[in-house]
């Protein structure tokens, strides 16, 4: 199996899905992710500017992975995470919210803002109450369950639920194309995926033939390999800083936990810390 470029890196991602020249791949990507019915199907889509106006702190890190415009107007983006940083649905609104407000230019009327969409692509469980690997959320009445407005849509799509389903069969990706590309991204991993991702896009989807295609040749192309590299090294630095992070949280409860007296099975069970570990705390 050829090395190629693992898709859930962030810098990789936006390679495939959010360079120009690729946008009917990107296209392609969001027909199956948003589900338009054959009258809206998208056929061109606008890469924009990934970056927001550095209007403060927080702004300066704010540059999205893949930022398009379709062709009614609407604003859409693409954000893959790799490691859970526990402010996700923060994060997405916050960049929504800027994605929104940034269409409002001098004399224009709120009525000529278009529909934004942030989609969340995370190699992570995050919604653990539900099943599905694809969840939208949109602004309801709490009680009726009536849509304000369809300006706002949020999606989540989870990939360890969807390669459960995968691997049970549940899911088939020559029946669903959201299936066969959100495959594509475990596919630098998984020999099985990429062979039956390779069959299809011979027999059937010609864009995603073109997309493999583009996938081999930025996965062979020296620089592209070079900046990849360091992405991938502060992702997995980034990761690593999360769980020490973690660890030095649950140590701090365990300590109190062992302070209050509380026996030591159930510390074990609360924490998942070893039994060594806590009668290491116990000698502070």
């Amino acid at each position: 199996m050829k090395k190629r470029l693992d898709l859930r890196v962030d810098f990789a991602f936006k390679s495939l899905f959010g360079t120009h020249g690729n946008e009917s791949i990107l296209a392609a990507f969001l027909n199956a992710a948003l589900r338009f019915p054959n009258e809206k199907k998208i056929y061109k889509v606008q890469l924009l500017d990934p970056h927001f106006n550095k209007e403060n702190q927080e702004d300066k890190r704010s540059i999205l992975d893949v930022h398009a415009q379709l062709e009614d107007g609407s604003r859409v983006n693409i954000e893959i995470q790799l490691n859970n940083k526990h402010d996700m649905e923060k994060r997405t609104l916050y960049y929504w919210s800027k994605m929104y407000s940034s269409q409002m230019k001098e004399g224009m009327d709120y009525g000529e803002l278009c529909k934004t969409i942030t989609i969340n692509i995370v190699n992570f469980r995050y919604l653990s109450h539900i099943h599905d690997y694809h969840s939208t959320f949109q602004l309801y009445e709490r009680e009726q369950k009536l849509l304000l407005t369809d300006m706002l849509e949020i999606h989540f799509m989870e990939l360890p639920k969807l390669l459960i389903k995968w691997r049970n069969k549940e899911v088939d990706p020559r029946e669903d194309q959201l299936v066969r590309w959100l495959l594509l991204l475990e596919a630098s991993e998984d020999e099985e995926i990429t062979q039956v991702l390779e069959e299809i896009a011979m027999q059937e989807d010609q864009v995603l033939k073109k997309a493999m295609d583009e996938w081999e040749r930025v996965s062979q192309d020296p620089e592209v390999i070079l900046a990849y590299e360091a992405r991938r090294k502060a992702l997995l630095d980034e990761k690593s800083a999360l769980k020490r992070a973690e660890k030095k949280g649950i140590i701090k409860v365990a300590l109190g936990m062992v302070q209050k007296g509380i026996d030591e099975e159930t510390i074990i069970e609360l924490t998942g810390l070893t039994k060594e570990e806590i009668q290491e705390l116990r000698q502070q």
